[in-house]
């Protein structure tokens, strides 16, 4: 009785170690998921050991069959219908706060790829919100005669185009020296434009785009400080 004790007080103790932020003295976590083959995980729940911070943020508890990551797998094939909510929650006060901002057109928002990419590179962007279906890609094309080098981001229609990939000037051949899904791009560059970078589905009202493109724009929301000639209405990619 004395080693389960034990156990339950350790394992309390590192809970908060690791999911208590000492900055903050709150959760740096949306939530907890506590699963195991016994009732240890149950008495951990109920345990007075247990920081009530934690204890407030347990989604579920959950029995599996298995240990290590087998076991970890089964938590969260368990628990899908529960995170999914979790992630619906945060993805409508995400938009919601987005929307709020353009309701009362406060000028701390813009819509579109190339709108967007200005306000990256002005450091004007705080969080960067992109729809996780975005089917666009970032091309790097080399001018085959002046060697220019210049950056398009183009969707599916757009690549069909051969025209696209010829100078309007000069008719000369681009080649391309680099293609790369925008979300990945996205993905690996955000922290460089020290923001935060937020995906949404189209399986909410609020993550469905207003403007019906089957290539959405990626928005960005809650700037530093308003952008110059903020764009005030969503544009079809």
């Amino acid at each position: 009785m004395e080693k389960r004790h034990n156990y339950v007080r350790k394992t309390a103790e590192l809970a908060t170690q690791f999911y208590i932020n000492p900055a903050t003295s709150q959760p740096n976590v949306s939530g907890l998921i506590l699963a195991g083959s016994a009732d240890f995980k149950t008495e951990l729940s109920q345990s007075d050991m247990f920081d009530p911070r934690l204890q407030a943020k347990i989604l579920n508890v959950v029995d599996v069959s298995y240990g290590g990551e087998n076991g970890f797998s089964q938590a969260i094939e368990l628990s899908a219908e529960i995170l999914s909510n979790v992630k619906f929650i945060q993805e409508k006060r995400l938009i919601g706060k987005y929307f709020e901002e353009i309701s009362q057109d406060t000028g701390k928002y813009v819509f579109g790829v190339d709108d967007t990419l200005k306000g990256l590179e002005m450091g004007a962007v705080e969080t960067l919100i992109v729809w996780e279906s975005l089917d666009m890609n970032r091309y790097q094309l080399k001018n085959s005669v002046t060697g220019e080098i210049t950056i398009k981001h183009w969707n599916k229609e757009q690549e069909a185009n051969h025209g696209n990939f010829r100078d309007s000037t000069t008719n000369a051949e681009l080649e391309v020296l680099e293609k790369l899904p925008l979300l990945e791009w996205f993905a690996n560059e955000y922290k460089r434009f020290g923001c935060a970078l937020e995906f949404v589905t189209n399986k909410s009202q609020e993550g469905i785009p207003e403007n019906g493109a089957k290539e959405p724009a990626p928005a960005r929301t809650a700037p530093r400080s308003n952008l110059p000639n903020a764009q005030k209405t969503l544009l079809k990619i």
